[in-house]
């Protein structure tokens, strides 16, 4: 249920420098050419999302059809830009051709691959300029970016979707860091639902997780499936100035490793 923000124009400088990979979120480096996802690791994408729809031969029919309905042509051509992207990276980690990808969608609308394409694990989310895509093998994950420099909401809203204790932590936050503490809570509660397929029809206050300033991304409590803070791992991410953003993923001890995208990729 990502927070309807206003058009606005965010630049964001990304650092491409040709380094190994790291497992830190604040460091972002070019992935090398063979990509290969062990079963212990996370990789995050980040790109900045063109105006022009770069992609668009790549993508199916329906996503065709799903750009068309956005009323603004950056809002068609950053949905279109996502997908294609999307469907490059899928491709190269399958070693497939892009736009011969099929997805199948769940009930409640999480796309994901036909089961012919094994047990690959991805999930996508963009704000304004800015697109995360998530791949992991094996384990239901999900990721959240918001662009908090252009968002016209802030942490008045955590009085209609957030826990009780979300909303206690939150009061106790100094007020100049407040909003900040805002939206890394919503990022988190946002991956949180993703990865488990939940979407629209997720009850937000009714699990809680971490949002004071310094402290680590958690599950603290999951209302209506209390094993669940033992069975998921949340971590926060840093891909760019005035953005907020967190990925969920089952299981403990895996490995993140953040890349930057460089087209061309070919």
């Amino acid at each position: 249920m990502p927070i309807s923000l206003p058009a606005a124009t965010v630049q964001t400088t990304m650092a491409r420098a040709a380094m190994p990979v790291s497992a830190d979120a604040d460091n972002w480096r070019q992935a090398p050419y063979q990509l290969a996802l062990l079963e212990n690791q996370v990789h995050v994408w980040r790109a900045r999302l063109p105006d022009q729809p770069d992609y668009a031969t790549l993508l199916s029919a329906d996503e065709v059809l799903r750009a068309a309905r956005f009323y603004f042509e950056k809002d068609r051509a950053h949905f279109t830009a996502a997908r294609g992207l999307l469907r490059t990276l899928l491709g190269r980690y399958l070693r497939s051709a892009p736009d011969r990808l099929q997805f199948a969608y769940g009930e409640r609308g999480k796309p994901t691959l036909a089961p012919a394409c094994g047990d690959l694990h991805f999930n996508v989310s963009h704000s304004h300029e800015l697109a995360l895509f998530a791949f992991t093998r094996g384990r239901a994950i999900g990721v959240d970016v918001e662009c908090v420099a252009a968002a016209s909401a802030g942490p008045e809203i955590a009085e209609r979707f957030f826990s009780a204790d979300e909303v206690a932590a939150l009061h106790g936050v100094p007020p100049a860091l407040q909003r900040d503490a805002f939206f890394a809570g919503w990022v988190r509660k946002e991956a949180y639902i993703k990865a488990i397929g939940a979407g629209l029809f997720a009850a937000l206050d009714r699990f809680t997780v971490s949002l004071a300033p310094g402290e680590p991304a958690a599950l603290r409590d999951v209302q209506d499936d209390p094993q669940a803070v033992s069975r998921w791992t949340l971590r926060e991410l840093h891909p760019g100035k005035g953005y907020a953003a967190a990925i969920a993923a089952e299981g403990q001890g895996w490995r993140l490793c953040c890349f930057d995208w460089q087209p061309p990729f070919t």
